[in-house]
């Protein structure tokens, strides 16, 4: 019996389709947000525990390093919050097709890309 299972696993030449791309970029989202809540949670520690903490959270905020990283930080937000309404409307049983998934996932990339420049256009 003669396999028809993929013979090239390079994961470099794979062509992935677009809603497994915005599978993968929720999962980093989701991430990137665990770790990053634990950073804002120290911040926010520090920032409670004395008024030199507070005035020394409020120097590092300013930098354009902290800036980008806060930016980062509400930028896997937005993305996933985006989809994860993606995932409620699923669930709710509409896009569920593949043209349905597509369009979802198109809608999703073009939506938190909005949002995301948005999101640096306010904090810078």
């Amino acid at each position: 019996m003669k396999s028809q299972r993929p013979v090239n696993l390079d994961l470099r030449t794979i062509k992935l389709p677009i809603t497994a791309y915005t599978s993968i970029l929720h999962r980093i989202s989701g991430v990137i947000l665990f770790v990053g809540v634990a950073v804002l949670l120290l911040a926010l520690d520090v920032s409670l525990s004395s008024v030199e903490g507070f005035e020394e959270v409020k120097a590092y905020l300013g930098s354009p390093l902290a800036k980008l990283v806060v930016w980062a930080l509400l930028s896997a937000l937005l993305y996933h919050l985006v989809a994860g309404v993606r995932h409620l409307v699923m669930d709710t049983g509409h896009g569920e097709t593949l043209e349905g998934g597509k369009l979802g996932s198109k809608i999703v990339l073009a939506v938190s890309a909005v949002l995301i420049v948005l999101a640096g256009v306010w904090i810078w």
